[in-house]
Order: structure tokens, then sequence, then C-alpha cells
């Protein structure tokens, strides 16, 4: 037995479902053919589906394009170890059936339902009886051995495997190729029980995201409540499939994630707030269930000293969950009045004053909560860094949000980059979510550097070398370009699912050069005399760091050549300065010896200096 956390999610979406839309559903009654479940699994759109959300398999997905259940078994059990090597095979063949091939006659029943291909350990246990002669039992005994990866056993049965294969009518050459086929399965291999069951709860996790999407999300998120780089994948898919992830709300959140009805909303979960736990949520639940909060005073009176402490109420406000009442500046700047104004209530309900006949005494101290206004408001920015102290992640926007047209241009995606992308150059940009610095056997200093776009997230490795030179650099939060080599091969040599860049240079990305940086398609002449490549992929092939192009008709006017040559020494710096000469044809690009520095007033002297149009920073 396994105890997955899937079935927790199902159980839990289900019971979103019935809540919300009163649907019922019982996942045995599912039925294994739905035409948008199957739409799913080939659109690749399979984050949160069981066995299904790596980048390999997503990628095999759209190339299979499954449309029957039994694809998604035969995938289950294919993508292990030992048959991995098989799925291009098996997708070709399903797919152009013509393919087809079986090495011999004998081999069409075993392996005609799976396209000619070996995909389950009960298919070896079939050919061991009816291509090479053993018993049952005899089978059984490899089938163990494959299944406990005993390479010993393995290996003392070849000679019987291809002397009984040889008797049955295969050629030595057939026999030899047929065991050489077996041998990978010892690697890691499913059997097709196995591979079913997990296919089915695939399939059911995708039934639920094609038909319910904010019900599935809601229960995937809550069960990554701690887990907040899951959260950030999750909350990122949310925004892929058109659902929105509102901030936590004090009348609208539960302990978990939940589903705003018909509005392709859900509501973050208060329990995954820092400093909020999972019992105080709970009382907020009760307390409120059939009457809302009507107001932050409402609240204070309502709730007791076990939630309106200083530490739950902060960060109750910086995540905003009292937006609602007024604006986190302002709840914040009064939080010490808020807290004294709560306390005098609570004192004067336990006081359980009463005269000498029973009843309770009046008092004319009647509380009252005045919040005063700051006269500056925190930041959208400030509030950002709150929402990645306190939710682990920014939910109501993205701090890249002002550098997309930069990054757009001048980087390729994170979540493009894939394994066969191994030893390819890349220029990659995005924030900085983490370091992890270590120290090699000889005493150096390298880095691990979790750098985050709007696609995704990628671990960027820093040799010793490149750490020391770029260590400025490191600071979580920071923008950064990096250009580099991908490396998607572990310790053995083998290709992986997670490509990671090893930093061969690096520079900040400002907010102003961001804000300044012009799309390529401002001034096309200048850029194609400098043959600076277009955006997407071809940024793979830029230069990292930015040029200033300067076009001159000549070399004829020599004072105008004295005054560059003047501003720039004025203003040297790391950004190259090229000068594009000449007309249409005949253009030269040269490469002066000095650069400038790009957050100079030197760059406003060249264009003053040489004409707006004849000057381009990229």
């Amino acid at each position: 037995f396994l105890g997955l956390s899937n079935l927790t999610i199902l159980s839990n979406a289900l019971r979103i479902i019935k809540r919300v839309y009163k649907d019922d559903i019982t996942l045995v009654n599912i039925p294994n053919d739905d035409k948008q479940t199957f739409e799913l699994f080939q659109s690749g759109d399979t984050i949160g589906v069981f066995q299904f959300e790596s980048a390999g398999m997503k990628r095999y997905m759209r190339e299979l394009k499954p449309n029957a259940f039994e694809d998604l078994v035969a995938m289950n059990a294919l993508y292990r170890p030992g048959p991995l090597s098989e799925i291009p095979k098996f997708i070709e063949c399903k797919n152009n059936p013509s393919s087809i091939h079986y090495l011999h006659q004998s081999l069409e029943p075993i392996l005609k339902d799976t396209y000619g291909v070996m995909v389950y350990q009960e298919q070896i246990t079939q050919l061991l009886q009816l291509v090479a002669g053993y018993s049952a039992g005899e089978a059984d005994l490899v089938r163990k051995a494959i299944g406990k990866k005993k390479r010993d056993i393995m290996k003392a049965e070849e000679p019987k495997f291809i002397e009984g294969c040889i008797k049955q009518g295969l050629t030595t050459s057939q026999a030899k190729t047929l065991w050489s086929q077996i041998q990978p399965f010892a690697d890691y291999s499913f059997n097709k029980a196995h591979a079913t069951c997990y296919a089915q709860i695939a399939y059911w996790t995708a039934y639920l995201k094609a038909h319910y999407p904010d019900a599935f999300m809601a229960a995937l998120m809550t069960s990554a409540l701690d887990d907040t780089d899951r959260l950030a994948v999750e909350i990122g898919e949310c925004k892929h499939m058109g659902l929105t992830v509102l901030s936590p709300d004090i009348n609208e959140s539960y302990v978990g994630f939940s589903v705003v009805p018909n509005k392709n909303q859900i509501r973050f979960g208060m329990a995954a707030i820092k400093n909020v736990g999972t019992a105080v949520v709970e009382e907020i639940e009760a307390i409120r269930e059939g009457q809302p909060f009507s107001s932050l005073d409402d609240f204070l009176t309502r709730c007791s000293s076990k939630v309106v402490n200083r530490k739950t109420m902060e960060s109750l406000i910086k995540a905003g969950a009292f937006d609602a009442f007024a604006d986190r500046s302002t709840l914040l700047f009064n939080l010490d009045t808020i807290l004294a104004y709560a306390s005098r209530l609570h004192k004067q309900n336990a006081s359980g004053q009463v005269d000498i006949f029973g009843s309770e005494i009046e008092t004319s101290f009647t509380p009252s909560l005045e919040l005063i206004r700051p006269s500056e408001q925190v930041s959208p920015h400030e509030q950002l860094i709150w929402e990645r102290e306190l939710l682990g992640l920014y939910l109501s926007q993205h701090p890249l949000d002002s550098y997309q047209v930069y990054l757009n241009e001048k980087t390729i995606p994170l979540a493009e980059i894939k394994p066969e992308h191994d030893s390819k150059s890349v220029s990659v940009g995005g924030a900085i979510a983490d370091i992890r610095e270590i120290t090699t056997k000889n005493g150096q200093k390298m880095a691990f550097v979790k750098l985050e776009d709007f696609s995704g997230e990628s671990e960027i490795v820093l040799f010793p070398g490149s750490y020391e030179k770029f260590q400025h650099l490191w600071q979580r939060d920071k923008v950064v370009l990096i250009r580099g080599k991908v490396n998607a091969k572990d310790k053995d040599g083998k290709l992986t699912d997670e490509p990671k860049i090893m930093v061969n240079d690096a520079q900040e990305i400002t907010l102003d050069m961001a804000k300044r940086y012009k799309p390529k398609g401002k001034s096309p002449t200048l850029k194609e005399a400098a043959s600076v490549p277009g955006p997407g992929a071809k940024a793979a092939n830029e230069s990292l760091n930015p040029k200033v192009y300067i076009r001159l008709k000549g070399t004829d006017d020599q004072s105008t050549l004295l005054s560059l040559k003047q501003t720039i020494d004025n203003y040297q710096g790391p950004t190259d300065v090229v000068l594009v000469l000449g007309e249409a044809e005949g253009r030269q690009a040269i490469k002066l010896p000095n650069g400038i520095n790009p957050e100079s007033k030197g760059i406003e002297e060249l264009r003053v200096l040489v004409g707006e149009d004849n000057l381009v920073l990229r």
C-alpha cells in the first residue's frame, strides 16, 4: 500500500466541488474515455497531474497525443530508467502503425497491444515462456530477478535463454538481440498492474483539472501549504489556466485555498501565512460562520486574544487579510492603537462585574477605535516584499513586471531550456530567489543560485572563479542577466529533466536600464547595421553585455570623432562602443578600444553629439 498525497488532493477536490457546485462525484464512476481529459494530456498541461508533470513527460504527451486509457498506462511504465529509451519508438509506432516491426513473428501476440514495444514486466514473463520455452515458474524467477535488479541471476540466464529461443525457431542473432532488449528492464521497470493503478490516479486528477479547474487547483495548493516553491509553480499554473489567486481575506479565506464560485478565482489559504497557524484560522472560521465580520471593530470585538496578538495581526495585515476594511499602511501605522483597543475590550468582557442581585453592572466606558492615516503610504514594492516574506511568493503582481520588455528581448525564458540544449550557450535573466554557498574541497567558495523569471525557475551554478568575479551581484531579489552554458547531465553523464546553467558572465539589470530600453523595432536600420540578433531563442547567441551603437556617414568629420573620443574617455565603463560607418552598402562596424558607463551622462552627451536617431544602447 502506498500512502499517496494525491489521494488526499482528490478527496479535498471532491469536497470543494460538492460544497461549491453541488456535484456529488464518485471517482470510480468517472468514465475513462473523456475527450476533454485526453485533450489536457495531449496539450501537456499536466502540472498537478500525478506522474505526468515532469518536463520530459509533458513533452512526450504532446508528441504521443494519447487518446485511450491504455496509452497512459503504457507511458507510466515507459517513463522509468529501464524502458525509457523505448519511448520515441513507442510514439512513432502509435502515430504511424506502418512502422511497427516485430523481431520475430512469435512476439506479435505479446507486443501487439504496445505497438511492438516491450513495456511491462508481464510481457517479459510471457516472452520467456512463449519465445524461450521457459516454464511458468522459471519465467517468474527471472521476472523477480528483474524486479529486484539481480544482474548476477540475469547474466546466468543468458545461455539458457538463447538456447530456448533457437529451439523455438529464432536465429542466434535474433535471440541475442532480444536478450539485449530485456536487460535495461533490470534498471527499474513497472509491472502492468502497478502502471494501471498509477495511470488511474493520474486520469482522475486530469479529469478534475479539466472539468473543475478552480476546485482542483485549490485542493492542489492546499496540499502544498508548507512548500512555497511548489506553491509558486501552482500559482503560475493558475495564471496559465486563467484563474486568479486572490490575497487572503478575513471573511473569504479558510485554512486551505478556497474557491470563489463562478468567478475563476481562488482565495489564498490563511494557514499558509507565516505566523498564522491552523488553530488561529479554525477559530476565525468558527466565529464568523453565518455572520461575516462587518468591520475591523467587529473582528476585534468577537475574536479572542489567541487571534488578536501582535505577531498574528501584523502578519494578517501585511498579507492583505484586512484590505476590505482599510489599507495596509494605515492598519500597520495604527497597530499599537488596534492592540490596545482590543485589550480594553477583552478586559471589559472578562471582568464579569455583577451587583448583589446577580445583574451585570453597566459601565460608562464604551471604547471606540479611531485610525489615524499615516502621512506616507507603503510603496507597492514594499508590499511585494511583505508578500514574499509572509506568503513565500509574490501574489498581487510580479517584481519583474517592469523588466518584461527587456527580458523578452534579451533572454530565453527559463522554461524553454530543455535537456537537448545541453552544452549550448544561452542568455537568461530574472530575479534571484535564493543563494546557497558552499566550500569546495580546495577551500574555495562556490554557489548555487535559484533564478526566477515569468516562466519558471532554474538553478544557476557559480564555480569559484565566476562566484568571486561577480560576488557583488548575488543578493536576493536583485535582477540579473546571465550568460552561460546549459548542463543537463547528471554525474553519470545521463540527461536529466532539470537543466542547470553554468555561469560565464553576469551583470545587474537596473530598473532604469529596463525602463530606458527600447525594443528592436524602434530603429531597424541601425540594428541591421550592427547585426544584432533577434529576441527569444536568438538571444542565446547575443553578447551578454549591452553595446552602444553609433552611426556615422564616415570618418571625414575629425571634429566629431575627437569629441566622441573625449566623451568616451571622460565616462569610461564596461559597455562596448561600436561605430557603424557608411550607408546601406559597404557598411562597417568598428568596436572602439574603450567602453562607456551606460548609467553616466556620457550617453546623453553622445546623443546630442550624433543625434537621437544615430545612437542605440542595446
